[in-house]
């Protein structure tokens, strides 16, 4: 108790917790992203509720992961090495998730841009998303993004109450944000293929983290806003010409 009436009264805490509660909702929007596009696709009934258990999943995980910061930092210690690159368990994570993310975003593109989506290359069988399997797809990549952002809070402060609170901020954003950021995609399908594309490269990013090419989230970040910019752009001179 001591030690949290200290942190309050320290001005530096204050600031730790502000740069990271931003840190970890602008790394949340990546998150939000791939769950909102993979709930649009159950029945209507199911979306909100597979949202908020995604969600929930997303905050249960980074907690549990903040009681084991002495076994997450860890993960960070090379286990083996190869093309000169020492890997880590969290680059193992990270290629994995960059390219189960690369595989969910190229098959959804493909279906948006196939006038005939039936079998192909991608799934066998052509079937509606059952309810567990989006769940077990948003647990999967809820995994990669909490390791990735409980190991940049440990980067940034070495308290764990300003881990919490940020990481409890950031998942309530995240909430709030969710049923919103779904209906503006579901109803706006031109923004759905950016959101893909957006998918896209961060599993690209995701891969070359976890290959040793560090990649500025800034760069990344200003690119997304860039690129929303100009598809908000585009949706205004189309309502323009509508109402023409």
């Amino acid at each position: 108790m001591d030690q949290l009436f200290a942190l309050a009264a320290d001005p530096t805490a204050w600031a730790a917790l502000a740069t990271l509660i931003v840190m970890e909702v602008v790394l949340g929007i990546d998150n939000l992203i791939f769950i909102s596009i993979l709930t649009n696709k159950l029945p209507a009934h199911q979306q909100a509720r597979a949202r908020r258990i995604g969600i929930g999943l997303a905050l249960i995980l980074r907690l549990g992961l903040l009681g084991t910061i002495a076994i997450i930092v860890q993960l960070t210690e090379p286990l083996f090495t190869a093309f000169g690159h020492g890997f880590s368990w969290r680059d193992l994570i990270l290629i994995a998730g960059g390219l189960f993310l690369v595989w969910k975003a190229t098959k959804e593109i493909h279906h948006h841009v196939d006038p005939d989506p039936g079998p192909d290359l991608f799934e066998g069988e052509k079937a509606q998303m059952s309810f567990a399997s989006a769940i077990v797809q948003i647990l999967l990549l809820d995994l990669v993004f909490s390791i990735d952002s409980i190991i940049t809070a440990v980067g940034m402060t070495d308290h764990v109450p300003i881990m919490v609170i940020a990481v409890l901020v950031a998942v309530t954003v995240m909430l709030l944000a969710a049923n919103p950021l779904a209906r503006f995609i579901q109803a706006n399908p031109t923004v759905v293929m950016l959101a893909l594309g957006f998918l896209l490269m961060i599993g690209m990013v995701l891969i070359a983290e976890g290959f040793g090419a560090h990649v500025p989230k800034g760069y990344i970040y200003a690119a997304m806003a860039f690129s929303a910019l100009i598809e908000g752009l585009n949706m205004l001179s189309r309502r323009a010409k509508k109402t023409r």
